[in-house]
């Protein structure tokens, strides 16, 4: 008979949406009386939440559970996520691997675990291909020990089926958290000690809690004392409401923040890619907030290498990248994924071809970065600070997410401070603490 706590260790693929999640199982599975270790040290239990955005992502899956293996040869591994609901087959080909759950019972998986976790010899499936549309609530508080911000769950699944995206698979359609029970776990975490939610989601401008939207559960969470920050993590340009900008506009929680996804600048691929916006209402769009809340940090996410992106098709991506007010954009290579409408199209592009055209998209981003971080140059931001990094300076994010560093000799971790920016070089402004009696 054990006598000692079984360890649980927890390994996180993807997006900021599996990130919650996982919070959540390391809360379920520590107030079911286990120890929660560092993904890396032994440990008796192991969860992989996976993702399938790309294959990359769903090899490092397979790499993760047989680095697992090599350090807890005996270690009960459990995977769970995105990859688990669409490839199970292959999963049940992986060596060592004790248990596959599937998107319907992710979130009561440790139920799925005995007392004694025993190795088979092969996986054990819990699995649906059904997956609840209902409104739902989550128990308990996420876990997110050793970190400033927090992010909370208010929605998962999407309707919208981007010729592209496996997520309508994955996750299923759109559906909601109950309100009360977001400002529930707020609460929570707040109690913790975080003084930043993020909200997340796979599409959370479509949150609907019986009428009331996304910005109404920003109002619902702003009262909450102790909470100095409400981010909105990504969101559909579609599903932004004029109110929702205006409440940005002159809010002191809702953080002066968007990161908007594009995909791709030219209108012949945005429709091939099924997206609901042409290229002139996406830039008239990004003017009108960028006017609205002149402050504001916008970034987005672009895919090169769609099928049928031509030389032109990519110039003109590149072209609106180059002249709309965006701080920043994440580079995505396209990647053919099962069960898409992509997968009809016969016209991929070279691989040398991508890998050229990504490169010119990350240079132009780190160019606009750099331009946006020197434009606050001698300003004054709120700066909540997170940890100390290689070099010895205290880091951490403005409101409207800029990466700032000051060099002290105090622990300011999860202080949310007055600073001065002094200079900005690679991704790092750099700034001085602004003493209280001083004007900003």
């Amino acid at each position: 008979m054990r006598m000692t706590p079984l360890r649980a260790a927890f390994y996180t693929l993807g997006c900021r949406l599996n990130q919650a999640e996982t919070a959540t199982l390391s809360a379920t599975f520590a107030a079911q009386g286990y120890t929660i270790v560092e993904f890396g040290e032994e440990t008796d239990v192991c969860v992989i939440n996976t993702c399938s955005v790309t294959e990359s992502a769903e090899a490092k899956c397979r790499q993760a559970v047989r680095a697992v293996l090599r350090r807890s040869p005996q270690a009960y591994v459990a995977v769970t996520g995105c990859y688990a609901q669409v490839g199970v087959e292959a999963l049940r080909r992986i060596e060592g691997l004790d248990l596959i759950v599937g998107t319907e019972d992710k979130m009561r998986l440790v139920e799925c675990i005995d007392a004694v976790p025993q190795k088979l010899g092969q996986p054990r499936v819990v699995h649906s291909t059904k997956i609840s549309r209902h409104p739902f609530t989550i128990a308990g508080v996420g876990d997110y020990s050793g970190q400033t911000r927090a992010n909370i769950k208010i929605q998962d699944g999407c309707n919208f089926a981007c010729a592209f995206c496996i997520i309508p698979f994955t996750r299923g359609g759109a559906r909601s958290r109950e309100l009360d029970d977001i400002v529930r776990e707020a609460h929570g975490l707040v109690a913790q000690g975080h003084r930043e939610i993020v909200l997340t989601g796979v599409n959370i401008g479509t949150y609907d809690d019986a009428g009331q939207d996304v910005l109404r559960v920003v109002q619902a969470l702003e009262p909450i004392a102790g909470l100095e920050r409400i981010r909105i993590s990504s969101i559909e340009p579609t599903t932004i409401s004029e109110a929702l900008v205006e409440w940005m506009a002159t809010s002191s929680k809702l953080c002066p923040y968007l990161h908007v996804p594009v995909q791709s600048g030219d209108d012949q691929v945005l429709q091939r890619m099924k997206r609901r916006y042409t290229r002139a209402t996406f830039a008239a769009f990004i003017e009108r907030v960028a006017a609205r809340v002149p402050d504001m940090c916008l970034g987005t996410d672009v895919m090169v290498g769609f099928p049928g992106e031509d030389e032109r098709a990519f110039n003109n991506t590149h072209t609106l990248l180059a002249d709309l007010p965006l701080a920043y954009f994440h580079v995505f290579s396209y990647s053919e994924r099962p069960h898409t409408y992509a997968q009809r199209y016969r016209d991929p592009v070279v691989p040398a071809v991508v890998q050229q055209r990504s490169r010119l998209l990350r240079e132009l981003s780190a160019r606009q970065k750099a331009a946006f971080y020197r434009r606050f140059t001698g300003r004054t931001l709120r700066v909540l600070f997170e940890h100390r990094d290689a070099s010895g300076l205290f880091t951490g994010f403005s409101d409207n997410y800029i990466r700032v560093g000051m060099a002290t000799e105090s622990n300011v971790a999860n202080q949310l401070l007055p600073i001065r920016l002094l200079s900005a070089d690679d991704g790092l402004a750099l700034g001085r603490l602004v003493p209280a009696s001083s004007p900003v």
